[in-house]
């Protein structure tokens, strides 16, 4: 998720435009005219600095079968980071907070992990390289659709307090929504306020921003574009409490255009200096090709450098760039989860490819079980492909599991990054490789079952019947998140909160690994040798989940 005094005259606003004005590249309007037109986005907006010239563009139609206007509300997800940014910046040209100052200074009733004698600090939250994992490992949802509602402050107090850093402070980029979290909330604490307080009476009211918040009231409600997820299915919208400076803003393509010209410098502000404070880059950032300073990443190119950030959550998707020149910008938001990063660079640099249209499209299960497997992208990465209900999904080697929608039969593409990936198969109609198609074509082939299970460790053994009954039960994850075991014809299979439930194999009694995940589950015994809990092994995190009475 993502980053927000002198109020600005209201901007020229344009409806749905069939022909493109100056400001806004042909090809741009006509991709998104395009996706529009294929149901990959319900309703954008965007808008465009270009020079002195500004403008917005509106296309869609929202559930009420209106056109999005430039004062629709949109969740904009991680580009609230930015915000969260400024907010330190702005502390930090006042001389109020240093950026090599101790995050555990501004929360003293935290332990707050350190690794070789280096704490984390206040810049290394915003340069996202405090070694801090995207998410806490006690992150378990009560609900998918809603999964930031009920992470509390008392476990966020106790991941913090028993996490062991796996590097030094500084030393390697991460992005980390936990860190910006962090960091939202210790800036908070530190105004003897809140993070919602705080970024109203800094950025909001300064810039005129009178259509963003985090916590909307009913007027803005009333604005409020309905959200879907990347197959179209509308979505209900989160409630992030925690992770607020993480990603909780909403706001409008007319008040996030105001906070564009501000950071670019084209309209006066106070603010300006921190804004330029939080731009500059000063690490190595996701891919050669970023750096990043405070939240905000430049990338660099031959035609100049772009300073950007992007943002997603469960039903909208967001962008916000604009060129070192200070010349040329652009704001995109659309309500639905599913990736607008290339028309926004598009805008901003002529040579930048435009991905083909998504059509979402329908098949069978049958079909889905075909892609299913283990691929080899590289000796280190693999990448499992599984069905989870009537979704397929891909993990690869110490990441995050993402959802893949089918353009067509063999053609998949992912919402969450401009990721697509094509199915083939051998001559007797086997599907043996996959293609990544990212920053160029990787071709991985199909790994059988005993060569994924050979690169993992894993070896599976018998199990006889009377033993895999021992592990059958509930074991409490976390509050709200309950593993549910069982043995089905003969296999043992394990199922969390919502999730459906996947197969685990014995690799010796009480050891078990997930063959869709790179993930391990151990049973522990009590004195009497009766089955008492369970440990979860995944991304090098061990957790323990007490098994529940009958």
């Amino acid at each position: 998720m993502n980053r927000k005094l002198i109020a600005i005259a209201l901007l020229a606003v344009a409806g749905s435009t069939s022909a493109a004005s100056p400001a806004l590249p042909p090809r741009v309007d006509a991709a998104a005219q395009q996706r529009v037109n294929d149901g990959e986005y319900p309703a954008l907006v965007i808008g465009v600095v270009d020079g002195d010239h500004s403008q917005i563009y509106t296309y869609g139609k929202l559930t009420d079968g209106k056109a999005p206007t430039a004062d629709t509300v949109f969740e904009i997800g991680s580009i609230t980071k930015t915000f969260t940014a400024t907010l330190l910046a702005e502390a930090v040209t006042k001389n109020e907070l240093r950026l090599d100052q101790p995050v555990a200074s501004l929360l003293p009733d935290f332990k707050i992990p350190s690794r070789n004698g280096k704490p984390i600090t206040l810049g290394e939250l915003g340069m996202q390289d405090s070694g801090l994992p995207r998410l806490p490992t006690n992150f378990h949802p009560a609900h998918m659709d809603d999964p930031y509602a009920d992470y509390s402050l008392d476990l966020l107090k106790a991941f913090l307090a028993t996490y062991s850093l796996p590097r030094d402070p500084g030393e390697n980029y991460e992005y980390s929504n936990l860190g910006a979290a962090l960091l939202g909330y210790a800036l908070g604490r530190h105004a003897g306020s809140s993070y919602d307080k705080l970024v109203q009476a800094w950025i909001f009211m300064p810039l005129g921003m009178d259509s963003t918040a985090t916590t909307i009231d009913a007027a803005m409600r009333s604005r409020l574009a309905q959200g879907h997820d990347a197959t179209g299915k509308p979505v209900g919208n989160w409630n992030v409490n925690l992770f607020v400076g993480a990603g909780g803003i909403r706001s409008t393509g007319n008040d996030m255009l105001r906070y564009l010209k501000a950071n670019m410098g084209l309209t006066p502000s106070p603010l300006y200096t921190a804004m330029q404070l939080a731009q500059t880059p000063r690490t190595s950032g996701p891919g050669p090709e970023n750096r990043i300073g405070l939240i905000w990443m430049t990338q660099h190119g031959p035609d100049g450098d772009v300073i950007w950030h992007n943002g997603m959550t469960g039903g909208y998707a967001s962008f916000i760039g604009f060129t070192a020149d200070r010349r040329h910008g652009v704001v995109i938001l659309t309500n639905t989860a599913t990736d607008v990063d290339d028309l926004g660079f598009a805008t901003l640099r002529a040579a930048w490819p435009l991905a083909p249209a998504h059509k979402n499209v329908s098949l069978s299960t049958q079909v889905l079980d075909e892609y299913q497997g283990t691929y080899r992208l590289s000796p280190a990465m693999l990448l499992n492909v599984f069905r989870a209900d009537n979704q397929l999904v891909a993990q690869a080697t110490g990441q995050g599991a993402f959802p893949l929608y089918a353009s067509g039969k063999d053609e998949f593409f992912a919402s969450v990054s401009d990721i697509r990936i094509s199915f083939k198969h051998d001559a007797q109609g086997k599907v043996d490789t996959l293609v990544l198609h990212q920053h160029g074509d990787h071709v991985a082939p199909k790994l059988s079952t005993a060569e994924a299970d050979a690169l993992r460790g894993n070896k599976e053994v018998a199990i006889d019947p009377a033993t895999l009954g021992n592990y059958a039960g509930r074991y409490q994850l976390a509050p709200n998140a309950i593993f549910v075991v069982t043995v089905q014809n003969g296999q043992l299979m394990v199922k969390l909160g919502g999730q459906p439930s996947f197969p685990v194999y014995a690799s010796a009694r009480d050891r078990f690994f997930y063959r869709v995940v790179d993930a391990k589950i151990d049973f522990e015994r009590d004195e009497h040798g009766r089955v008492d809990a369970l440990v979860l092994h995944q991304n090098g995190a061990d957790k323990r989940a007490p098994k529940l009475g009958d």
